[in-house]
């Protein structure tokens, strides 16, 4: 199987999740939009969803999904998104598409956290994929200067030759270089330095399950 054929398999897995009648919330990124897709089949089943990036609503409203605001919901069941790196315990790095705040502000307010994602995602430590924390523009350099001292190269994210822009006007450092032991410490300790908006470190509120495509099907994992 292609990777985007496990994608498509735990999209369709992760339909199983979505309850009737209810609001859920949506994240960004290839293996989102495959969910997506599928959603748009039973779109009738739910009473709208919360996107969590521009291009996640702009997706959902193709498909017929009304799109709600988060300030007008109190509660969702399920936030479904997918995962850069995961752990066995449900620790996760996202945010390589440069949506992780809104993903973490989307995922604290659901009830439980799908991560969906090819079994390739699944490692032992985090740190192979280059850690996203997303900054305020003028505390660029100077939240720069603090992550070189955690360990690992801080990179600048640009496309195009220009700096990749969020959805909330900020800039995305990528640390590059890092095993990252304690997952739960080291965001913690990233989010408290000035300039920072949040890191992609979703340790503190990981997933509550994983639906990781496999040759062999799709495997569950539960935390």
């Amino acid at each position: 199987m292609t990777q985007d054929e496990l994608k498509q398999a735990v999209a369709r897995a992760a339909i199983e999740y979505v309850p009737a009648g209810e609001i859920i919330g949506v994240g960004t990124g290839s293996t989102a939009n495959f969910f997506i897709d599928e959603l748009g089949k039973i779109k009738d089943r739910v009473r709208g969803a919360v996107a969590s990036s521009e291009a996640t609503a702009e997706r959902l409203r193709s498909h017929g999904i009304p799109v709600l605001d988060l300030n007008d919901v109190e509660s969702m069941s399920v936030y479904i998104d997918g995962a850069d790196e995961i752990t066995a315990s449900g620790a996760m790095i996202k945010g390589g598409g440069a949506a992780l705040t809104r993903e973490k502000i989307v995922a604290s307010v659901a009830k439980q956290f799908i991560c969906i994602a090819d079994g390739s995602k699944l490692v032992d430590v985090l740190g192979a994929f280059p850690l996203p924390i997303e900054v305020i523009p003028m505390a660029q350099a100077a939240v720069a200067r603090q992550l070189k001292a955690l360990g690992g190269e801080p990179r600048l994210r640009v496309k195009d030759g220009k700096p990749v822009i969020t959805d909330n006007g900020c800039m995305i450092i990528d640390l590059v270089g890092l095993k990252i032991a304690d997952p739960r410490k080291l965001e913690a300790d990233i989010n408290n330095i000035v300039g920072v908006v949040t890191v992609g470190l979703f340790a503190r509120r990981g997933a509550d399950v994983a639906l990781l495509g496999t040759a062999e099907g799709v495997k569950k994992l539960s935390f």
